[in-house]
């Protein structure tokens, strides 16, 4: 699938090429072998178009069907299936007015020219006069609001549909569109047109290109490739999956982005593909601006050297999609915004607002246009707006991509295809397969896990908060391959430590007992019947020091030495940093912001849940590249952001148990100028503009030394902190609890998925 990209042939275009005349005798095919295609291939029901038709696709066949029986009628051939072709039309007529069927692009213009044609071959439509009329002021009325527009959308729009034109349209207007390849819009149809009447030597090649690929008939749309293998990347990652396809994803990526230096049309023509290249590309490492582009073909550069700013908001409407208002388009323009990295990526921070307001509108009074069925767009979009980038956890994404997947996925244009490439029953069997077996493992590790906290005794610690499930989690739903074990137990051990840590320092312990466990973690080696002061001060340094000895072991085979010494220091870090604080509350002191800040981003405690995690991921690590300025940058840039929000979410409990935290300090410092809402402003900016620091770190690959799978783990917590924080201090409540039951206990069953399917077919065919 990704060598070759397979489409279904669409009966529609393979009509508007049979229907051309030879050069030599205009009254033969100039390609005989799609009318002969025609023949062999009218369905059971006398209509044409795809086998198995959604029930909501009625209008599709009606037009297919149409234009077939005006190429079988041109040529006085098959009459026997033009009748079969009438009956259907006469049988389904009703559905044009069915407003719960699909209409494809330009029906309401295509369809009542194409039966105004038909009567002028003398073809006797079993159509009523009065409905014919009414179809024809409706497509009057939408030539008439295009033309007083005048704008460049429409233009782009009747150029697409122009096969329809049943009067000498414009075609040097129609040619403007004409792209290197030959093709007008890459439709056969609207080529064949224009071919047909100026004899377009180009236009010719299409075809003919086309034909030699495809055989006897056209397809819906070519070429599809780029888009059809960005989408199934895009699809793979989504479901889960993408980590068995590494080096074929490279390669499609490697060749996108030689297209995407190249100026390539097929990737900038589009707003859907530009969107979806530019987000998969950057996210992957590839060196794209959204703003500052060099291209190798010079006279390119002043069209794309900005490749979103031809699809900014007051320009969007004057493309093709913008004027149909499409929601697949908008889609991947907001999802592209998702991915700001630069402080000077305006036209991104724009291209967010004005494409969420967009997939926000109520549909009743903004309708875009679906390129597939509404339910499973709705789907998407209410996603895309729920969940966004930088909140959505790999595991909770893959279920429910899986639990929305559509394995028959039907895309409509001016008719109706489908590619494998797009969707299949194969890819989802592997998506649920690798779910459930990861599953598995999880809820086994998850086992060993609860046992571990028994057996070290930290349920007995009453002061603490139980978490297991939640930290396990954090780890499971955002590293979940099986071969990443080690890196999950590390993390959710060293979770729940820091949980039950944070609370000894913030309510469990007294000042004696907080150094006793600091000078033991500083000796380490000491025997813990004599030494510790209280028996919680010996289950934790107990429980944290047979869990950094674990981590320097597992590290050993995958490190080739042992970095418990490393971890140590982590942990030291931490725990001083906690005393800190306790001092400060025990002595009511106020800090400046600068020495809270310096001090709470390392109290956050995501350093021994992070850090100790990056060298059991896979790659070799250095302690050079581990005390690397980069390695600190990713860390603070992460845990100044992830303190801010707890900050912002614990405000009012913290001040009601007399506790400073960074929204409280910035009041105090201002003396009074500065308003809680005033201060919580501040945070959201600083979170932001953090949140886009880190990626850019992440992602970037010139002159980085810290190896890419450990840099994502710093954005993995990331998305974790989101979560956790996107409504309420989500780390202290159980609204998660459904999630992680989703994520580590509940199989997908893929019956279930393949019934729905059916299902929703027929519920919405009745």
């Amino acid at each position: 699938m990704f060598n070759k990209v397979e489409l279904s042939i669409s009966s529609y275009d393979t009509a508007f090429v049979a229907m051309i005349p030879s050069s030599t005798s205009p009254h033969t095919p100039f390609f005989p072998q799609c009318l002969n295609w025609l023949l062999d291939n009218q369905l059971v029901d006398g209509s044409w178009g795809l086998p198995d038709r959604h029930p909501l696709l009625k209008n599709d066949a009606l037009l297919s069907t149409l234009a077939c029986i005006l190429a079988l009628k041109q040529w006085g051939i098959g009459e026997d299936k033009m009748n079969k072709g009438l009956h259907f039309i006469e049988s389904n007529f009703t559905s044009i007015n069915d407003h719960k069927q699909h209409h494809p692009i330009g029906f309401d213009i295509l369809f009542p020219s194409l039966v105004e044609y038909a009567q002028t071959l003398g073809i006797n439509l079993p159509i009523r006069p009065t409905s014919l009329e009414a179809m024809i002021r409706k497509r009057d009325a939408e030539l008439q609001r295009g033309s007083e527009s005048n704008s460049e959308g429409w233009r782009a729009y009747l150029a697409y549909v122009s096969e329809g034109m049943l009067k000498s349209p414009d075609m040097n207007t129609i040619m403007k569109y004409q792209r290197k390849n030959g093709s007008l819009f890459n439709s056969p149809a609207t080529t064949a047109a224009a071919f047909h009447r100026i004899k377009n030597a180009d236009c010719l090649s299409y075809l003919q290109s086309v034909l030699q690929k495809f055989g006897n008939a056209v397809p819906a749309a070519y070429p599809l490739d780029i888009y059809a293998r960005l989408y199934m990347i895009d699809s793979l990652e989504r479901l889960g999956i993408n980590h068995h396809f590494k080096e074929e994803i490279r390669s499609v990526l490697d060749e996108t982005y030689r297209y995407w230096l190249q100026g390539e049309e097929t990737i900038f023509l589009d707003p859907t593909i530009c969107a979806m290249a530019f987000r998969m590309l950057r996210l992957n490492g590839y060196d794209v601006s959204s703003d500052e582009i060099k291209y190798k073909e010079a006279e390119l550069y002043s069209v794309f050297a900005d490749p979103f700013y031809q699809y900014s908001e007051d320009k969007f409407p004057h493309s093709l999609k913008g004027y149909l208002k499409d929601a697949s388009a908008v889609l991947e323009l907001y999802r592209a915004s998702q991915v700001i990295i630069h402080p000077e990526e305006s036209i991104l921070v724009k291209q967010s607002s004005w494409t969420r307001n967009l997939l926000k509108q109520d549909s009743s009074g903004y309708q875009l246009y679906a390129d597939k069925l509404r339910i499973y767009v709705d789907n998407e979009v209410n996603d895309v707006l729920k969940f966004p980038h930088h909140a959505n956890l790999e595991r909770i994404l893959n279920r429910r991509s899986v639990e929305h997947y559509n394995v028959d996925e039907t895309r409509i244009l001016k008719t109706s295809y489908r590619s494998c490439n797009l969707a299949n029953q194969e890819i989802l069997k592997l998506a649920v397969g690798d779910f459930n077996l990861c599953q598995s493992i999880h809820r086994e590790e998850l086992k060993q896990l609860s046992r571990w906290v028994v057996e070290s005794g930290l349920d007995k610690l009453e002061f603490a908060r139980q978490k297991l499930a939640y930290c396990y989690f954090s780890s499971a739903a955002t590293s979940f391959s099986p071969e990443l074990t080690d890196a999950r137990i590390s993390w959710a051990k060293n979770g729940v430590l820091t949980t039950v840590v944070d609370d000894f320092f913030d309510v469990g312990s007294s000042k004696e007992e907080q150094q006793n466990l600091i000078q033991l973690v500083e000796k380490w080696d000491v025997d813990v019947s004599s030494v510790c002061c209280s028996e919680a001060v010996k289950i934790i340094f107990s429980a944290v020091r047979s869990t950094i000895c674990e981590i320097g072991e597992k590290s050993v085979e995958r490190q080739g030495r042992n970095v418990k010494d490393n971890v140590i220091k982590i942990w030291l870090d931490l725990m001083q940093s906690m005393f800190t604080e306790a001092e400060w509350l025990r002595t009511n002191a106020t800090p400046t912001m600068d020495d809270y800040m310096q001090n709470a981003y390392v109290s956050f405690a995501l350093g021994p849940i992070v850090l100790p995690a990056l060298y059991l991921v896979g790659p070799k690590l250095s302690d050079d590249v581990a005390e690397n300025q980069e390695l600190n940058h990713l860390f603070k840039t992460m845990s100044t952001c992830g303190r801010l929000l707890n900050d912002i979410q614990g405000f009012k409990r913290e001040s009601e148990e007399g506790k400073l935290n960074a929204v409280s300090l910035h009041m105090i410092h201002s003396d009074g100028v500065v308003t809680y809402e005033d201060a919580v402003d501040k945070m959201k900016g600083v979170i932001e503009d953090k949140r886009r620091e880190l990626l850019r770190l992440v992602l970037k690959e010139k002159g980085s030394l810290v190896p890419r799978d450990c840099k994502d783990l710093f954005w993995k917590m990331m998305k974790v902190l989101n979560l956790f924080y996107i409504k309420d201090d989500g780390f202290t409540s159980n609204e998660m609890h459904s999630t992680v039951n989703a994520v580590l206990k509940e199989p997908i069953i893929l019956n279930e998925l393949l019934v729905d399917s059916k299902d929703n077919t027929l519920s919405q065919k009745h």
